[in-house]
């Protein structure tokens, strides 16, 4: 137990160096289920057995990934750029309608590409 601590708080220390870039910090659990806070003045303990992170406590036996994103990975919204759109898209607004890349506006859309269906954030 005290080697995964050790090992948990080598790699945090790391972690939080290129955290500004990410605004999420995602944790999974060993049954698949995803967790996303924000990075915003956010503060990690460990303390017996236990990861807070925020207000949010998680059992480290339980804990298979942590890692930083860009999109809350719990709400199926992502953000996305016009490099994304480069590719042949089918692009939809949230009343289905068909939308142009070069009429897109803030919103989130559902964007059919050749890898597969998501919805995007576009800020």
């Amino acid at each position: 137990m005290k080697k995964i601590l050790v090992f948990l708080s080598m790699m945090i220390g790391p972690l939080a160096t290129f955290a500004d870039d990410y605004p999420y910090l995602t944790f999974e659990t060993a049954d698949g289920a995803k967790t996303s806070i924000s990075t915003a003045s956010l503060t990690i303990n460990i303390q017996d057995g236990k990861l807070m992170a925020g207000s949010m406590e998680l059992t480290l036996a339980d804990l298979s990934k942590m890692y930083f994103s860009t999109s809350d990975e719990t709400t199926g919204i992502e953000e996305i750029n016009v490099t994304t759109l480069d590719e042949k898209a089918d692009i939809y607004d949230l009343q289905g309608r068909k939308v142009s890349k070069e009429k897109m506006r803030r919103g989130v859309y559902v964007i059919k590409t050749k890898n597969g269906v998501r919805k995007v954030n576009v800020k």
